[in-house]
C-alpha cells in the first residue's frame, strides 16, 4: 500500500525553511516517503494569523539575528545573512511550480539552488538576472524562467498553495505535514522522525 509524501510548505525568503530543506530528503528517505515541496509566500500567511516578518518585530527580531547563523553552525550548514533580507520570492516560487510541470526531476534541485544562492551566497533571488544565472546552472533556458513567471496558470497554482497551506492550517514556514499530522519549525524535524518512528 502506497505512503502519503510529507508535505513541506516553505518560502524561499525563510532562512529556517532553508535548514529544513537540508534535512527533509534524509528524513524522508529513512521512513520510505516521498516529499511534496509546496512553495507558499508568507506573507498571506502572516496577513491571516497576525504576526509579522521576524526582522520586523522587537526584541524577537534580534534575537532570530543570533539563533539563525546558530542554528545553521549547529545543523552544519552554510549560512550568509543576506544583505537584503527579507526579499520578494514570487518569481523563485513559480519557477518550482513550472518545474513541477514540464521538469519535475529539477525541481528539488531549483528548491536548493534557490535557497543555497540567498542564504549561503548573499545572491538576491528577488532579481530575474539571478534567477537567470540559476537556471543556466540547471541546465535551464532564461526564457523559461521568465515564461513560467508570467504564466497565468502557474501565479493561480501558487496562490492556490497558499489557499491549501491556510487551510490545512499553516502559520509558518517551514510547515511539515504528514497522514494528516502538522509540524512547525526546522526544530520539529526530530520530533517529525520520533513520530513517523513510533506514532506517539
Amino acid at each position: 500500500m502506497p505512503v502519503s509524501p510529507i508535505t513541506f510548505y516553505f518560502d524561499f525568503t525563510s532562512p529556517y525553511s532553508y535548514l529544513a530543506s537540508t534535512r527533509i530528503e534524509a528524513l524522508a528517505a529513512k521512513h520510505g516517503r516521498g516529499i511534496e515541496w509546496v512553495p507558499i509566500l508568507l506573507g498571506p500567511v502572516f496577513a491571516a494569523t497576525g504576526a509579522k516578518a521576524l526582522v520586523d518585530q522587537p526584541i524577537k527580531g534580534d534575537y532570530a539575528l543570533i539563533d539563525i547563523p546558530r542554528s545553521a553552525r549547529f545543523l552544519g550548514v552554510p549560512y550568509l545573512h543576506p544583505e537584503r533580507f527579507p526579499v520578494v520570492t514570487y518569481q523563485a516560487a513559480r519557477v518550482v511550480i513550472g518545474l513541477q510541470r514540464e521538469h519535475p526531476d529539477k525541481a528539488a534541485p531549483w528548491v536548493h539552488a534557490c535557497f543555497g544562492a540567498y542564504f549561503a551566497h548573499n545572491r538576491n533571488i528577488s532579481d530575474m538576472p539571478v534567477l537567470h544565472e540559476l537556471a543556466r546552472e540547471l541546465g535551464l533556458e532564461p526564457a523559461q524562467v521568465d515564461a513560467w513567471c508570467g504564466d497565468a496558470q502557474i501565479k493561480a497554482q501558487l496562490k492556490a498553495n497558499v489557499d491549501r497551506a491556510l487551510q490545512s492550517g499553516v502559520c509558518g514556514a517551514p510547515f511539515f505535514v504528514v497522514d494528516d499530522e502538522p509540524f512547525w519549525g526546522v526544530d520539529r524535524l526530530p520530533q517529525l522522525d520520533a513520530w513517523l518512528t513510533a506514532r506517539f
